[in-house]
């Protein structure tokens, strides 16, 4: 079994209204030199593939079709095998 770990976060060119307001906040609780905060998602699908090159071509698939919005998301795969 494998498991498809999907990262998505806005391009960089997008304002992250949330990534901002966790920024003032952070500031606000005395946490100094933080630059940015940029939120994003985290996503596991875990599939019965055993072929990695297979996975991540299906999971990319499934990031254009429904997981990210490809207009304003960026994300990355990263496929693992997990234990039988």
């Amino acid at each position: 079994m494998l498991k498809a770990i999907v990262t998505i976060h806005l391009k960089k060119s997008i304002l992250d209204p949330q990534g901002s307001a966790v920024h003032r906040a952070l500031k606000a609780l005395g946490y100094q030199g933080v630059e940015e905060v940029r939120v994003g998602k985290h996503i596991e699908v875990f599939l019965a593939d055993t072929n990695k090159g297979e996975a991540e071509e299906k999971v990319k698939e499934m990031c254009a079709k429904l997981l990210a919005n490809p207009v304003i998301e960026d994300y990355r795969i990263e496929i693992v095998e997990v234990g039988a």
